[in-house]
């Protein structure tokens, strides 16, 4: 079974290739960069902690990023160990600097819908741009070969999960 996941994921970082143009190369490095450390979500939580009505919300978003950091970069990726797409590449096929750190799953797909969870449950109309920034953030990952398929796909439910987790536990505390 193993085998076969990783001959799709093969398949699709050998046909992400057969896309790369000098414009969305930036495009993608702009969206994987933003992504980079959740800066885009914490630069997104200033207002939200400054203004106090959102207060809540703000510190739920961040509440949702440390679980899922916890989770994805802590536990699960030093457990599967999954080496990175970009490592099976030439220097010459990489558009961003090489990873460090293990592939699976993806870190910045796991901050980015754990974000779009929390807003979603607590400001839906804001889920919308959110989902954009997150989905293209995730996509940006296997264009760069950064990630396989797998591991944005994997990122995406676990990061829901972080930030669904969070609301529970925000919810939790407003019963008490």
């Amino acid at each position: 079974m193993i085998e076969r996941v990783q001959f799709f994921d093969d398949i699709v970082l050998s046909w992400m290739g057969k896309f790369h143009t000098p414009r969305r190369n930036r495009i993608m490095s702009f969206f994987s960069k933003i992504g980079e450390k959740g800066i885009v979500w914490f630069a997104m939580c200033i207002p939200l902690l400054i203004y106090a009505p959102w207060r809540f919300f703000g510190a739920n978003i961040i509440v949702g990023l440390a679980i899922a950091h916890l989770a994805g970069e802590i536990i699960i990726k030093h457990i599967v160990g999954r080496v990175r797409p970009c490592h099976k590449l030439e220097d010459d096929q990489l558009v961003v600097k090489r990873p460090k750190y293990y592939s699976f799953p993806s870190g910045h797909t796991t901050s980015s819908f754990s974000v779009f969870a929390v807003t979603l449950f607590r400001c839906w109309p804001l889920a919308i741009p959110v989902f954009f920034v997150a989905a293209m953030i995730a996509f940006s990952r296997i264009y760069l070969r950064v990630h396989y398929l797998t591991d944005v796909l994997v990122g995406m439910l676990l990061g829901f999960v972080c930030g669904g987790m969070s609301v529970l536990i925000f919810n939790t505390m407003i019963l008490y």
